[in-house]
């Protein structure tokens, strides 16, 4: 068998009164993720893991942000063809850990669904996708809540 161990690295801007997706959960925020598509900077960082392992280059080489194709697009449905492009050269996922790094919303209540959002989206179980959150300790572009940040790594196999 063969591993590999991948990560993933995404930052957004937030403005006022736009939708915040993070884990394909639509959270209730007076702020959101500014970006192309939906701006999910969780599931962004989760694709940059998993391309990074297979060796696949980056989201942006695959989806690029000047295509019209992608605007607004769900970054599950941007997550599921990652995992088509991995699945192609033969790896499957082991799992997966990520980071989220930002003041508000509390991310805690959502991470089961954004957990069931993943699994379903990339057909490997719940317990096999962590998710945390922490804060910035109000320092920084995100503790002044103008940006959110995630990180993740991942581990692919080939049998």
């Amino acid at each position: 068998m063969k591993i590999k161990v991948g990560f993933g690295f995404d930052v957004h801007q937030l403005k006022d009164n736009h939708p915040f997706f993070i884990g394909g959960v639509n959270l209730e925020h007076h702020k959101g993720a500014f970006g192309h598509s939906d701006a999910d900077v969780l599931l962004h960082a989760i694709c940059d893991a998993l391309l990074g392992a297979a060796n696949l280059r980056d989201i942006g080489f695959h989806f690029k942000n000047t295509d019209p194709q992608w605007k607004g697009i769900s970054s599950i449905i941007l997550l599921q063809e990652t995992v088509k492009l991995i699945r192609n050269k033969g790896w499957e996922i082991g799992n997966i850990d990520a980071m989220l790094c930002l003041e508000a919303p509390k991310i805690n209540p959502h991470i089961p669904a954004m957990q069931q959002n993943i699994s379903e989206a990339i057909g490997i179980p719940v317990d096999d996708i962590s998710i945390k959150a922490t804060t910035n300790e109000m320092m920084g572009f995100i503790g002044r809540e103008e940006g959110v940040v995630a990180y993740a790594v991942c581990l692919i196999e080939k049998n």
